[in-house]
């Protein structure tokens, strides 16, 4: 059907409702829910949470769980994840289960993806956005769009926009200049509305010029709707509206909240009563009312042609594990330690309570129901198969206090600015227990010929209305890597965790360190496969991993978190580009990851094709292991300007599984302008293999 169809037929059904009518589809009957118009056969709206997988089942008007136990599902790798894979196929994939999942639960719009930008490593909620960088960024959240709606489910695009920390994330005022909000801040969702055509955006918490970023006439008229064309329906992040005429009159089309005053939301009966006062035209609902009837048309919730999609199906659950596997990345690997030989170890001995920790049931709006989730520890017990013998220690205990309360987060989650820095305190019981715990490992370590610690981060850390302090390692781990490697050192250091951490300490020290998010429900057996080769790593850092977050530019020249202002003040120069161009030394750069086999890049040329121009050149497998390999390309200014970084990733492509001494000659398209720039070809920001001259 065509947009001028569905125009039409939208006007006609628009023209049967009433006032009351019109107002209910506009704001939250339920907590994730609007009205329908029954006597026309106009169904409620129907949203869910999604940046892991489809949220569990809550009561209309309370956070209160039902309880089921049909609403299991797959629990996806998170988008940190994903972006660490490169990989657009697999970025498609992961869209396209996530439709399946919400068609398959009855639901009508999927929160996400998360496309902010991760400006600082401190942000909560960085482990459900892509990168520090806008390419990669887009280049992933297009095909995750249209594999959503796929499924005649609407992907709703957030948080529109530089909503970059969780910290007084309702009141926080972002002041950014016009070239870093174009080219850093708005670049994916100007590709996720105008290529993936996102059928729906979510509004931000935060202000941008003195306004609410859901009731912001330069944010939701003049750029989204005037300047990118876009004619889908924008709905507000839960609890971000505050004005009933603004909002109304800036092109916000759903209200969401947090409550359950559902008549008393902005957008309920203070609108009504404008619109009859006069003081709002109905037109103004009218509008709204369109594009929220042309949406459901668009996803066939009106007719009989409607995808019915399926959860937790077997296929699912393939796809997130090939996309745990590409995650992992492989950040050091001396003297060849890893992969470990299946053959060999008889005996290895795992530290670290991320090693049997679940985390599907955590992070904020990203917890699930997971039918299951593999743990590392029942990973690496699966893979070897009962022919070693596995010890598991946890090597230390957290301090926080697990607290049973009847009350959601969410519920209170509008409270003190919505968001705060998460201080960690100071348990000394628990760190008697530490240090007690410290001891009988490294004890442990020094008899076993083989150890492997598994730490880092949970959902105490990662998590939506928190943001870090520092980027220091929780539960006094660093000591205990030291003692571990202390006592044997051949102890591979594995992560889980969302954001990086500090390494300092002992990461000179380490032969072989490992990272991997929150895969999903394969994650541990990923890992596994990695760690023993029956993977390949392929993954590449999406982010910089710092020596410490002073060291990064929203903290070194700008501010993080500001008060009731955060100045960007470091403009363009995010991530690799402020280190890459003031000479700052990351612990390991954006764009890293290493391999158990070796490449070499040879005979590049630049090949022009109907107007866009395209890197190519050879790439080898020259080891003895079946691999993949991501070319990156890199466009480097001859003359660079006062405001221009020294290089900025401009295209990428991942090659096939190449065998030893296989060749594949990989085309890399290269997005923008190439005048008066060279072409940086590497594996890395740092690993430049190859340079196509300026012309």
């Amino acid at each position: 059907m065509g947009q001028m169809e569905l125009r039409k037929k939208a006007e006609d059904l628009l023209q049967k409702l009433t006032l009351d009518e019109k107002i209910g589809m506009i704001h939250g009957a339920q907590l994730f829910q609007t009205k329908g118009v029954e006597r026309l056969g106009i169904p409620a709206l129907k949203l869910s949470d999604g940046p892991m997988g489809v949220r569990h089942e809550f009561q209309p008007s309370s956070w209160q769980t039902i309880g089921y136990s049909d609403d299991y599902v797959t629990y996806l790798p998170c988008n940190s994840a994903l972006a660490s894979t490169w990989n657009r196929e697999l970025a498609k994939e992961t869209g396209r289960v996530l439709g399946e999942e919400a068609r398959g639960r009855g639901k009508n719009v999927i929160l996400g993806p998360g496309v902010n930008i991760k400006r600082s490593p401190l942000c909560g909620r960085n482990f459900e956005y892509f990168s520090e960088d806008p390419h990669l960024t887009k280049e992933l959240a297009v095909p995750y769009i249209q594999g959503v709606q796929e499924w005649d489910v609407a992907a709703c695009v957030k948080h529109f926009a530089v909503n970059n920390q969780e910290t007084e994330r309702l009141w926080v005022e972002v002041e950014v200049d016009e070239q870093a909000l174009r080219e850093i801040y708005l670049l994916a969702f100007y590709d996720a509305v105008t290529k993936a055509n996102s059928y729906t955006i979510m509004g931000a918490y935060n202000l941008i010029k003195g306004e609410h970023c859901c009731q912001s006439e330069y944010l939701l008229n003049d750029i989204l709707r005037k300047e990118w064309g876009y004619d889908g329906v924008v709905v507000s992040d839960w609890g971000a509206v505050h004005d009933t005429k603004k909002a109304a009159e800036s092109q916000l089309d759903i209200e969401m909240s947090v409550t359950d005053n559902f008549d008393q939301y902005y957008m309920a009966e203070p609108l009504k009563e404008k619109i009859q006062s006069g003081e709002i035209s109905e037109q103004v609902v009218d509008e709204k009312v369109m594009r929220i009837l042309m949406l459901m048309m668009k996803l066939h919730m009106m007719d009989d042609t409607r995808k019915s999609g399926a959860y937790n199906t077997p296929n699912h659950r393939q796809k997130t594990l090939e996309v745990a596997r590409e995650s992992v990345v492989l950040l050091k690997n001396e003297e060849k330690i890893l992969p470990l030989s299946k053959e060999k170890v008889k005996k290895l001995l795992i530290v670290g309570e991320n090693a049997e920790c679940v985390h599907s049931n955590g992070g904020g709006s990203a917890e699930i129901k997971a039918l299951y989730e593999i743990t590392p520890l029942m990973g690496v017990k699966t893979l070897l198969g009962g022919n070693a013998e596995v010890k598991f220690v946890p090597g230390y205990v957290r301090d926080e206090k697990q607290e049973v309360s009847d009350t959601n987060w969410q519920e209170t989650s509008l409270e003190n600015g919505g968001g705060s820095a998460r201080e960690q305190s100071v348990n000394q019981e628990a760190q008697r227990k530490r240090a007690a715990l410290r001891q009988e490992a490294a004890e442990l370590a020094a008899q076993y010929e083989y150890v492997l610690f598994v730490g880092g981060l949970n959902h105490e850390h990662d998590s939506e209305g928190n943001d870090r302090v520092d980027m220091k390692l929780p539960y006094e781990q660093d000591k205990l890597i030291q003692e571990l490697l202390l006592a044997n050192p051949n102890t591979v250091v594995t992560f889980v965790g969302g954001s990086p951490v500090e390494m300092g300490s002992w990461v000179h020290d380490a032969k072989a360190v490992v990272w991997s998010w929150y895969a999903g429900m394969e994650g541990g057996n990923a890992l596994a496969e990695v760690l023993f080769g029956k993977e390949n790593p392929s993954g590449k850092l999406p982010e910089t991993f710092y020596k410490t977050h002073t060291d990064c530019s929203a903290h070194a020249i700008g501010e993080f978190p500001g008060d009731t202002k955060v100045r960007y003040t470091e403009g363009v120069f995010v991530g690799y580009r402020y280190n890459d161009t003031y000479e700052v030394e990351p612990e390991f750069c954006f764009g890293h990851g290493l391999s158990y086999t070796t490449f070499t890049y040879e005979n590049p040329t630049l090949v022009e094709k109907e107007g866009a121009y395209y890197v190519e050149c050879d790439v080898t497998n020259t080891g003895k292991t079946a691999g993949k390999e991501t070319v990156q390309i890199y466009t480097a200014p001859v003359e660079r300007k006062q405001n221009e970084p020294v290089q900025e990733l401009k295209g990428f492509e991942k090659t096939h599984l190449l065998l030893p001494g296989e060749c594949q000659r990989v085309s890399v398209l290269v997005e923008g302008t190439i005048e008066k720039k060279n072409l940086r070809i590497g594996s890395s920001s740092r690993d430049i293999r190859l340079v196509i001259e300026s012309r």
